[in-house]
């Protein structure tokens, strides 16, 4: 196995509950993320044309954006999410089982001030579970400009584990910290990650510039999230018992 992710990150996100590594997506699938993302964001809006409405659930027509569930209709984004970068960096954090939980892509238009409030994504998980892994893929440069993440070291929180998070009215965002820390911004280059645990708690501010933030945040879990007898999104085998999966899920 390479060293994309080193013993140092790990550290950190073990104590921390993130890290940041460069240099992760090779260039040429990030152009093709790129396109698939603006595929996805056109479908969404057309979407939301038939239904009349400019608000489905968190998504705010022309400003902010959460396309999930894609990844069968996309080889591209199969080739990053069933890659070897992310083999090795999901194998260093959760072991020798790794499955897809979740991919969506979050995109904030330019010149627009929708937020995102502080949260867990365990957070939006209204049962007990396992903590998972999110790798937050930004497919543009993320700056404190443009919306970037911000991230909350555990010793900062004061807590490692899931808390239930309040409904904030008129956006729709679950909110789960109400002090004043600002966080730790992620300033990155397109093809950079951020990888943080699901009982990490982030927020990511406005988009001040002209251009969009395009991001492909990815979700794998050490086992199946079942709500009931099914799982709650995918339950979609990468590693098992130590071996990749040959095959991309059906």
């Amino acid at each position: 196995m390479s060293n994309i992710l080193s013993d140092k990150q790990l550290n950190q996100f073990q104590e921390d509950g993130f890290c940041i590594v460069k240099d992760v997506i090779p260039k040429e699938l990030l152009k093709r993320l790129q396109d698939e993302c603006q595929r996805f964001m056109k479908e969404k809006d057309d979407e939301m044309d038939r239904k009349g409405v400019e608000v489905d659930e968190i998504n705010h027509k022309g400003k902010r954006y959460f396309i999930a569930l894609r990844y069968k209709d996309s080889e591209t984004m199969q080739d990053l999410i069933f890659g070897k970068e992310m083999e090795e960096i999901t194998r260093k954090i959760l072991g020798e089982d790794v499955y897809l939980f979740l991919e969506q892509f979050v995109v904030k238009a330019a010149d627009k001030g929708m937020t995102f409030s502080w949260h867990q994504d365990s957070g939006y998980l209204d049962f007990e579970h396992k903590p998972y892994l999110s790798v937050w893929c930004p497919l543009d440069d993320v700056t404190e400009e443009n919306g970037t993440v911000y991230l909350l070291p555990y010793k900062d929180a004061g807590t490692k584990n899931r808390i239930d998070h309040e409904l904030q009215e008129g956006t729709n965002d679950k909110v789960g910290y109400f002090g004043d820390n600002p966080g730790i911004p992620a300033i990155l280059n397109a093809g950079d990650v951020a990888l943080f645990s699901s009982t990490c708690f982030h927020r990511s501010g406005s988009n001040k510039t002209g251009k969009s933030r395009r991001v492909l945040l990815i979700q794998y879990s050490a086992e199946p999230i079942m709500k009931g007898d099914k799982p709650l999104y995918w339950a979609d085998p990468f590693v098992v018992n130590g071996n990749r999966k040959k095959e991309v899920p059906a």
